[in-house]
């Protein structure tokens, strides 16, 4: 046995448990769709379950970290992408808590900018699982998921724009603080999205 297949084990654990963090953040982003046609509980309660098993994984992955010596890719690109893939289910996990909170319905855009993040989510969870074998794929998919942040962002905008031209008076005003919270949460949610994309694309850089 080589030194390289000694330390291969660990290797693959970052991997998966990054793998992992993926997926339960495309989870999310799926439940957090289905939650934007109509409101459904249940699907907000898959969305905070998600975020909660996210957490785990992340929690698992950082003790890997302070505990190994050797990782696959940079130790910083790994923590990195771990805190960026996290962070989009946190801010997925927000919105809906901020949307009981406040009583406030899905409505056209917070829908066509889920289903951006979902697809999104897909796109980084490809990424990541193409990223050791085949990293000129992993870094095809990261620059879809940057492409559908732009996406994302232009939404966002149009949304806002659309919130601003309500009537004035106090109770739209009340509903423009609302909504343009909520709104926030996932134009964060498409930022940190685009951030795991490019470190995806730095770690595909170094691998060359």
């Amino acid at each position: 046995m080589g030194l390289r297949d000694l330390f291969k084990p660990r290797q693959d654990k970052f991997l998966k448990l990054l793998i992992g963090q993926a997926s339960k953040t495309l989870e999310g982003m799926e439940a957090l769709e289905d939650y934007m046609r109509d409101g459904d509980e249940e699907a907000a309660k898959r969305v905070i379950r998600a975020e909660k098993e996210a957490d785990e994984l992340r929690r698992i992955l950082i003790d890997e970290l302070n505990r190994t010596f050797v990782t696959p890719f940079d130790r910083e690109d790994i923590f990195a992408l771990s805190r960026a893939i996290d962070d989009v289910i946190d801010y997925g996990y927000t919105t809906v808590d901020e949307m009981t909170i406040l009583k406030v319905e899905p409505n056209d855009y917070l829908r066509k900018m889920a289903a951006v993040l979902r697809e999104a989510a897909e796109k980084l969870h490809l990424g990541i699982l193409r990223l050791q074998d085949y990293p000129h794929v992993a870094l095809e998919h990261a620059t879809r998921a940057k492409k559908l942040e732009n996406l994302a962002e232009s939404i966002y905008r149009e949304a806002l724009a659309d919130l601003f031209q309500g009537p004035e008076d106090v109770h739209h005003i009340v509903y423009m603080l609302k909504m343009r919270e909520i709104y926030r949460h996932l134009s964060n949610a498409a930022d940190r999205g685009d951030e795991a994309a490019n470190i995806i694309g730095n770690i595909v850089v170094k691998m060359m």
